[in-house]
């Protein structure tokens, strides 16, 4: 007897969710053995973040610099206004980089007891796809006999003659 395919529940490049397995890159495993799922986002972009740690370190250097040589006395109400508007650059920096380059949508979960990164991706759509597939496949393994299509399992009904 033939054994039957697995049931393919996404597949794209790199990426499988079947009844039985999740696959990703060179990463597998058994959906069985997959618990305490979760989701988070990534860190913030590493470059990004340079940015504004450099930039918040050179407005407050210049500060400390004003404050130490006097020049905070002789500056006007506009040289003020200015400083503060380029106090807030580190926050503009930081609203940009995130909607430049976003963190990353995050799939963890344990296997065999520690926590593993299973999927991640900048593409939420894609990442809500994976995870509702590998979320039914957990379903079908939950039920114990594995994972069936609810439309295709069921009889079609015939009126009583």
């Amino acid at each position: 007897k033939p054994t039957a395919a697995p049931t393919l529940l996404y597949a794209r490049p790199g990426i499988v969710v079947t009844a039985e397995r999740f696959t990703v890159g060179r990463n597998s495993w058994p959906v069985a053995e997959l618990t305490q799922l979760w989701t988070t986002r990534g860190p913030h972009d590493r470059l990004a973040l340079r940015a504004v740690v450099a930039t918040a370190a050179m407005i407050g250097g210049v500060g400390v610099l004003l404050g130490f040589t006097g020049g905070l006395q002789r500056l006007t109400a506009g040289a003020y206004l200015a400083l503060g508007a380029v106090g807030l650059l580190p926050v503009l920096l930081v609203v940009v980089g995130d909607r430049w380059r976003p963190p990353a949508y995050e799939l963890w979960g344990r296997h065999r007891g520690a926590e593993v990164l299973l999927f991640s991706s900048d593409d939420e759509r894609q990442f809500g796809q994976v995870t509702r597939a590998l979320e039914r496949a957990r379903e079908g393994v939950r039920r114990g006999g594995g994972w069936k299509d609810p439309i295709a399992a069921a009889d079609p009904w015939r009126p009583n003659r």
